[in-house]
């Protein structure tokens, strides 16, 4: 029996913290059949498969033959073998991020995806975050951008810095925002709870002239996501948890003379942005979702190459200033991100 086309079947590979987010939203979307869920720990992929009515299985090759799509929320150091290997059967593959250790192998995975026609997303959620989208409308000549991305240690994700923990959504944001290349870096970190380092302060200057500020801390009880913009007629604030954007606008200036003193009194007024709020990790896997339905109509796939591997480019070579104590570094006009291998 021939199955039905409309129906994409998708699977989850690698079932631990971020996985279980996959799993649970897949059987929410419409014409989606969550085929499998793949994990080394067989009891694991068991009781979850068991849980969500699907099969388990303990090898991410199983799938092949099987599925349309699969996401990959393995460990890092394996994100390039797996999603290889589905990328070549031409499965479509969302890989969380960081997509791989190397900038080498992120390139590697592109040419596949290009060569098989697959679809190849990686996972920086807070592009589907509401208040991002909504931003990027708004956002125009930025003169500094100020972000923080802070909270409390969490003992899962102690393998990775603290750059690729966390400081790579912002820095991917960042790098959205601002028409032009990062020239200057400089970043300072240490680490306080892990071996690696769990905070770090990252300055980057773009050619626009364009400053931004980046923290990250995975050592502070406080969660803050903000992110403010100062440009010419705007300083714009971001809140990435409450997906909810203030516009803070020089309304008046006035100025009073008597006999004692000049006062001068500046006013201005705040705008509260409607934001269409909504899972933003649902949104990311309905955009892979439409990306594979469209393959699998004959269409052609569009990668956001360019884009991921500038991001990742970027949170690599901040990884590696921490780590050997450069304080500062600056690109040449070849940029390592800005040619895609053939």
């Amino acid at each position: 029996m021939a199955r039905d086309q409309r129906r994409v079947r998708a699977a989850v590979v690698g079932a631990g913290h971020m996985g279980q987010y996959h799993i649970l939203v897949l059987p929410e979307l419409v014409d989606v059949d969550l085929v499998g869920i793949v994990d080394t720990d067989a009891a694991k992929a068991s009781q979850l498969a068991a849980q969500f009515g699907t099969q388990a299985f303990t090898d991410h090759r199983e799938l092949i033959g099987q599925v349309d799509v699969a996401s990959v929320a393995v460990p890092t150091d394996q994100h390039f073998a797996v999603a290889r290997d589905l990328l070549e059967a031409g499965i479509g593959v969302l890989v969380e991020k960081p997509m791989t250790p190397t900038l080498e192998e992120a390139k590697e995975l592109f040419r596949l995806a290009r060569q098989q026609g697959a679809v190849l997303h990686v996972g920086h959620v807070e592009r589907f975050n509401g208040a991002v989208q909504e931003l990027k409308k708004i956002v125009e000549r930025p003169i500094l951008i100020e972000s923080r991305r802070l909270g409390p240690f969490v003992p899962r994700v102690q393998e990775d810095t603290v750059v690729m923990d966390l400081m790579i959504h912002d820095i991917d944001i960042v790098l959205g925002l601002v028409t032009g290349e990062p020239r200057r870096v400089t970043a300072a970190g240490r680490s306080v709870l892990s071996t690696r380092p769990d905070v770090a302060n990252v300055q980057i200057v773009f050619d626009t002239g364009t400053i931004a500020n980046i923290t990250a801390s995975r050592a502070t009880e406080q969660k803050i996501r903000t992110l403010a913009i100062t440009q010419p007629d705007a300083y714009i604030l971001l809140d990435y948890t409450d997906q909810d954007i203030q516009i803070h606008r020089r309304a008046a200036q006035e100025y009073t003379l008597n006999r004692e003193s000049i006062r001068y009194r500046r006013a201005s007024f705040v705008e509260h942005l409607f934001v269409h709020k909504d899972n933003p990790l649902k949104l990311e896997i309905l955009h892979l979702i439409r990306a594979a339905r469209e393959v699998l109509a004959g269409g052609s796939v569009e990668l956001a190459e360019s884009e991921d591997l500038r991001s990742l480019a970027v949170a690599l070579e901040i990884e590696r200033m921490i780590q050997e104590g450069r304080g500062e570094t600056a690109w040449p006009e070849d940029l390592p991100w800005s040619a895609p291998s053939a």
